[in-house]
């Protein structure tokens, strides 16, 4: 159990005591890979962290799914609508493994980030996280640097390729899989992957 709440802390910047206050507080859920935590359309305003699983973010596009994010053990997990404003999810946040999370509802959360400066803080520090998760991820947008992309998703998350096909990865990347397939092609030739 201790390792995930290691890395949420880490992650996040968050005394490790604390974490594991938060967590106690938490139901624990776990989920096959495959299911949803809420789909495009469907509102979902709780708060989780990853125990355990990879998880994916994406959306409909002209039939086509599009991969926003990844997520695995120790990274928070919400619809970003649902949450902020009590909207509808404009993605669908899928189980690519079996998982596990510990959820709170929102209600629960915003008292215990009220609570304390500890608690606020990490409020603060995980919208901030967001905020730059979506500006790299709009930054590395564009197929000229789907290489260097690639390298860094697994070096951020090597586990990846063990539970996501690479047509997501692809689809996350702004290329084609075959394209895909032709960069770890090369990666393999020169010994890099």
């Amino acid at each position: 159990m201790d390792s995930f709440i290691e890395r949420f802390c880490a992650k996040y910047y968050f005394p490790y005591a604390e974490g594991r206050q938060l967590i106690e507080g938490m139901e624990y859920k776990t989920y096959r890979k495959g299911d949803c935590l809420v789909r495009e359309g469907e509102r979902d305003t709780s708060f989780y962290i990853i125990a355990r699983g990879i998880w994916r973010g994406h959306y409909l596009r002209d039939g086509q799914e599009v991969s926003v994010w990844f997520a695995s053990e120790g990274e928070a997990l919400f619809s970003t609508w649902g949450y902020v404003d009590n909207a509808v999810s404009r993605i669908t946040i899928e189980a690519m493994s079996e998982a596990a999370l510990y959820c709170m509802p929102k209600q629960k959360l915003e008292k215990l980030f009220a609570s304390s400066v500890d608690f606020a803080n990490l409020g603060r520090k995980l919208f901030e996280r967001e905020f730059l998760n979506v500006e790299t991820w709009l930054i590395n947008g564009g197929a000229s640097q789907a290489r260097e992309r690639y390298l860094a998703l697994l070096e951020d998350n090597p586990e990846l390729l063990r539970h996501v096909p690479l047509k997501y990865i692809a689809s996350y990347l702004y290329i084609t899989p075959q394209s895909l397939s032709r960069i770890r092609a090369e990666l393999a030739k020169s010994g890099r992957c």
